[in-house]
C-alpha cells in the first residue's frame, strides 16, 4: 500500500517539477548570457567613446601645440629645437595645459623620423619608442588606438584588470594647409594654395606624430561594479523566483498527493465493497443452507443426550455435539450479521447506559481475568440517535477483543467525550497491542490472529458504526496496548 501510494503520488507532479526547474535554469542562464552581452556592449560603447574622446583631445592638443608653440617658436627662434630649455619648457607648459583634467598619463611627440621630440619624461627625448605600424599609419594621416590591460589572468577575464590604458597614435598636422615646414626656414606660407577652393582639396602637412596615453582603469572599475551589481541583482531575483516556484510546486505537490491518496483509497474502498458484496451474498446463501440442518443436528443431539442419560450417564458424545453445534451457530450468526447487516432502528440512546450494560454483562469475566475498568464520562452528554441493541453488540465485540488481548490481567480505560456535535467513545487496553504488519488488515473479513474466532468481530463493529453515520478507528498506544475510537453523531 505504501509503495503504491509513493509511486502514484510521484507520477502527477514529476513532469511539473522537471519543467519548472528546467525553465528556471534556462531563464537564469539566459539572463546571465544577456547580462554578459550587455556588459560587452557597454565596454564596446565605452571604448568607442574613449576613442572619440581621445580624437577630440588630440585635435585640441594639435591646435594648442601648433598655434601656441610651433608658430611662436619658429617666429622667435627661426626653428624648433626642443633641446633648448626655453623651448622645451614652453612645449611642456602648452601640452600640460591642453590635456589638464583629461586623465592623461603620458604625451609623446615624435619627429617624422620616429624620434621622440617631446615627452612627459624628459629622459625619453631622443629615443625611439612607438611601434612602427602605428607610427607609419600616423604618417599616412590615420589615427590608431590600442587598449592595454595589465593584471591577473582571471582579473582580465572577469573584466577587472589591475590597470587599463588606451594608447592613441595620431598625426601632428599643420592647422593651416597653406603652412609648410621647410628645413632651415621653419614654417612658411605657400601662396599658390591660399584660395579656399585649393585649401579644401589639400590635406594639411604632417609635422610629426602624437602619442597620448590615457588611464581608463577607473572607468573599467565602474563598469565592473555595474556588472557585479547586475549579476547580483539577477541572482537575487532568480533566488526569489526559485523560492516562490518551490513553494508553489510544494503546495501543488501536497494537493496532488492528497488527490492521489484519495483516489487510491477510493479504489481500495470500491474494490473492498465489491469483494464484500460478493462475499456477503455467498455467505448469506451458505449460512441459510447450513443453519437448517444444523438446527436439526442440535435438536437431535439434545434428544439423544436425554435418552443416553438413562443408559450411559457419563458418555460425553451428545454434549460435545450440542456444544459444537451452538458454537457453529454463533459463527453462522456472525456471518449473517456481517453479510446482511440489520438496518438500525434509531431512537434517542444514552451511550453511558449502553456501556454500563456491557460491563454488567461482562462483570464475571472481568473479575475472573483480574481486569480493572475505569470510566470517564464527560458531563451533560447528549443522547445519540442509535439502535441500542446494535450499539450494544458493537461495544460488546470491542470489550471482548480487549479482554482477550490481556491474558494475565490488565486495565481497560473507557472515556466518553463530546466535541461540537460528535460523541467519541474511547476504549483503551493494556494488552499486547496489534503488530504493525497486521494493523492494516484488521478490518478485512475472516482475518484473525486468534486460534479461534471468525475474524468478523471488528468488521461487524465497523458496519454497525457506519450504519449510524459514525466512524471507528483502531491504533496502537505508545505506552502499550491498543485504542479503539468510536465516533457517533449526537442529537
Amino acid at each position: 500500500m505504501t509503495s503504491a501510494l509513493e509511486a502514484e503520488k510521484a507520477k502527477p507532479y514529476r513532469l511539473v517539477k522537471f519543467f519548472t526547474f528546467t525553465s528556471l535554469v534556462v531563464v537564469f542562464v539566459g539572463a546571465l548570457v544577456l547580462s554578459a552581452l550587455f556588459i560587452h556592449w557597454t565596454r564596446t560603447i565605452n571604448q568607442t567613446k574613449s576613442e572619440d574622446y581621445a580624437k577630440l583631445l588630440i585635435a585640441n592638443l594639435n591646435y594648442q601645440v601648433f598655434y601656441n608653440f610651433s608658430i611662436p617658436v619658429v617666429w622667435k627662434f627661426g626653428g624648433i629645437q626642443l633641446h633648448n630649455k626655453e623651448q622645451y619648457d614652453l612645449m611642456d607648459k602648452v601640452v600640460r595645459n591642453a590635456v589638464q583634467g583629461y586623465h592623461v598619463e603620458m604625451v609623446r611627440i615624435y619627429s617624422p623620423s620616429n624620434i621622440i621630440s617631446y615627452s612627459y619624461d624628459n629622459s625619453e627625448v631622443g629615443s625611439e619608442s612607438v611601434s612602427s605600424t602605428a607610427f607609419q599609419k600616423a604618417l599616412l594621416g590615420k589615427t590608431s588606438f590600442k587598449l592595454t590591460q595589465r593584471g591577473s589572468f582571471w582579473g582580465i577575464i572577469l573584466g577587472v584588470p589591475k590597470e587599463v590604458k588606451m594608447v592613441a597614435v595620431s598625426p601632428f598636422r599643420a592647422e593651416n594647409p597653406t603652412l609648410h615646414f621647410v628645413k632651415g626656414k621653419g614654417i612658411v606660407f605657400a601662396p599658390e594654395m591660399e584660395s579656399d577652393a585649393e585649401k579644401e582639396d589639400v590635406e594639411s602637412p604632417i609635422f610629426g606624430v602624437f602619442e597620448v596615453v590615457r588611464d581608463l582603469t577607473e572607468e573599467y572599475r565602474k563598469i565592473f561594479d555595474f556588472q557585479k551589481l547586475m549579476i547580483l541583482s539577477i541572482t537575487g531575483v532568480m533566488a526569489v523566483l526559485l523560492l516562490v516556484l518551490r513553494l508553489v510546486v510544494k503546495k501543488r505537490e501536497g494537493v496532488l498527493e492528497r488527490r492521489a491518496v484519495e483516489q487510491l483509497e477510493l479504489k481500495e474502498r470500491l474494490g473492498r465493497a465489491e469483494r464484500l458484496s460478493a462475499l456477503g451474498e455467498l455467505t448469506a446463501g451458505v449460512s441459510h443452507e447450513i443453519r437448517n440442518p444444523l438446527g436439526i443436528i442440535r435438536s437431535s443431539a439434545e434428544l439423544l443426550r436425554k435418552k443416553m442419560a438413562a443408559y450411559e450417564p457419563g458418555n460425553p458424545v451428545a454434549d460435545i455435539i450440542v456444544e459444537e453445534s451452538g458454537r457453529l451457530n454463533t459463527i453462522i450468526t456472525d456471518f449473517l450479521n456481517f453479510a446482511v447487516p440489520k438496518a438500525p432502528h434509531l431512537l434517542p440512546t444514552d451511550v453511558k447506559e449502553v456501556v454500563e450494560k456491557n460491563l454488567n454483562f461482562l462483570d464475571p469475566q472481568i473479575r475472573e481475568n483480574h481486569i480493572l475498568v475505569s470510566r470517564h464520562y464527560a458531563p451533560d452528554l447528549p443522547a445519540v440517535m442509535a439502535d441500542q441493541g446494535l450499539l450494544y453488540q458493537a461495544f460488546l465485540n470491542v470489550f471482548i477483543n480487549a479482554m482477550q488481548s490481556m491474558t494475565s490481567g490488565g486495565k481497560i480505560d473507557i472515556e466518553v467525550t463530546q466535541k461540537d456535535r460528535w460523541i467519541s467513545i474511547s476504549f483503551k487496553d493494556t494488552g499486547r497491542g496489534i503488530p504493525d504488519h497486521v494493523l492494516g488488515k484488521v478490518w478485512d473479513p475472516f482475518f484473525t490472529t486468534k486460534e479461534t474466532g471468525s475474524g468478523l468481530g471488528l468488521g461487524i463493529v465497523r458496519n454497525i458504526v457506519k450504519s449510524h453515520g459514525g466512524d471507528v478507528t483502531i491504533a496502537n498506544r505508545p505506552e502499550g496496548g491498543a485504542e479503539v475510537m468510536v465516533t457517533l453523531p449526537g442529537q
